[in-house]
């Protein structure tokens, strides 16, 4: 079993290069098998969740060659039909955006249900409410779901909750629908804009992306396009907020910082010093951290797969935070790792109440999800003597070398494989 092990550091400096968008090129992998002809997309990360895209694709008939320095061609004409292993399927949330990718192309699709990071089972019902309207019917089964639709039809929908997945997955099934779909209250966030400016290039007619109401008129084919995905956002404020646990500066670069606004704004509001031009935010701990109140919302509001990193930078805080997560009320398993560590935090109805400015020991500590591991490294950095994080696997999904990546800014911090004995004296 892997695991990482995280010692106390000196002040982190240097920079780090981030990679692109996690969420955005899940979307816009599913996106390419819409075209009629062959894709190329830049700057996709080489990470677990990918990785099995590719393998769900080759089962369809799907050619992805991914080369290096992060350069996939997609050639989607081969693709046969649309049967998805359920299990393949099932291990990560949004393989449901082939049901908007190949839904018009093929009638039918089936799939395991969603999978991933679990927060109490996040729901679908805006995917199934929306679909429906546009003439999909669901068949639900044990271990999968079918979807399908003679013909999608163009029509007016409204989401009772903003949902980022959902907004991605209707509108790519709008782009070959009949007629013009209007997606209001939609989600405004890079990863959608994103995703709308790629089915743009290869032909597509969507308008409003970005805004919460988007206007797609149908097409009958796509063509090819070369395309670069955007840069990880999650991934910067990561790192932007390293800086303020460890001390020192740290520069994220190939970024762009209007993604990152609210975050900014509150990493300024706890202590921190920033710096950014065009392509590149710099942070530089003043050395006097603040606690502060943090309310999670969707974009352009606080985002909730910051929170957890943003947990443990708030441990070094002196005085009371508070962390409200209204997206994923349930998103808090970190906590009790951060406890194991010897922080002060009570969490009550999706409210986590931090007492900060106190010490962290190492201590043997389990990533229940990517930003979790995240949030365990930063408060290992930090920690006295050594701890030692597993579920290195659920850091995998998202990251594509984090202990290079810190180790480069001077972290002590390694990857080690457990024997035997010790993974089993491990009592997570």
């Amino acid at each position: 079993m892997n695991m990482i092990r995280v010692e106390r550091s000196e002040p982190l400096y240097g920079s780090v290069r981030i990679p692109g968008s996690k969420n955005s090129s899940l979307a816009l992998l599913a996106a390419a098998c819409l075209a009629d002809e062959p894709v190329v997309l830049h700057g996709i990360p080489d990470i677990a969740d990918l990785r099995v895209i590719y393998e769900l694709g080759a089962d369809l008939g799907l050619r992805v060659d991914a080369g290096a320095k992060g350069t996939v061609a997609i050639d989607p004409r081969p693709i046969g039909h649309a049967i998805l292993d359920p299990a393949k399927s099932s291990s990560f949330r949004s393989a449901y955006y082939f049901i908007g990718s190949l839904l018009a192309k093929f009638g039918k699709v089936s799939l395991g249900y969603p999978g991933g990071d679990d927060f109490l089972h996040r729901p679908m019902d805006q995917h199934i409410k929306a679909l429906k309207m546009m003439g999909a019917s669901f068949t639900f089964f044990d271990r999968h779901y079918t979807v399908e639709a003679n013909e999608l039809k163009g029509t007016t929908i409204y989401f009772d909750v903003i949902t980022s997945g959902a907004t991605i997955n209707v509108m790519l099934a709008a782009v070959r629908a009949k007629g013009t779909t209007v997606l209001l209250n939609a989600a405004r966030d890079p990863e959608v804009t994103d995703t709308a400016n790629f089915l743009n290039q290869m032909g597509a007619k969507i308008t409003g992306a970005g805004t919460d109401q988007i206007r797609i008129e149908g097409v009958t084919a796509l063509k090819g396009c070369a395309y670069t995905v955007i840069p990880d956002r999650l991934i910067a404020g990561a790192f932007l907020m390293s800086a303020g646990v460890s001390g020192g500066s740290v520069t994220v670069q190939d970024i762009v910082p209007e993604h990152l606004t609210s975050c900014l704004a509150k990493l300024r509001e706890i202590g921190l010093e920033l710096e950014a031009d065009e392509h590149s935010i710099t942070a530089y701990s003043s050395g006097h951290l603040r606690a502060t109140r943090v309310r999670t919302a969707m974009y352009p509001g606080f985002a909730t797969d910051l929170q957890q990193p943003l947990t443990a930078l708030l441990t070094q805080a002196p005085g009371k935070s508070i962390v409200s997560d209204r997206i994923y009320p349930s998103r808090f398993k970190h906590v009790s790792q951060l406890i194991r560590m010897g922080a002060d935090i009570k969490v009550r109805s999706g409210v986590a109440f931090i007492k900060g400015g106190g010490r962290l020991h190492g201590a043997y500590v389990h990533a229940s999800d990517v930003r979790a591991g995240i949030c365990l490294i930063l408060a290992g950095l930090c920690a006295e003597g050594t701890t030692t994080i597993s579920g290195v696997q659920h850091i995998d999904r998202g990251y594509e070398d984090v202990v290079g990546s810190f180790r480069m800014l001077g972290a002590k911090i390694r990857l080690d494989h457990a024997d035997a004995s010790e993974a089993a004296g491990m009592s997570l």
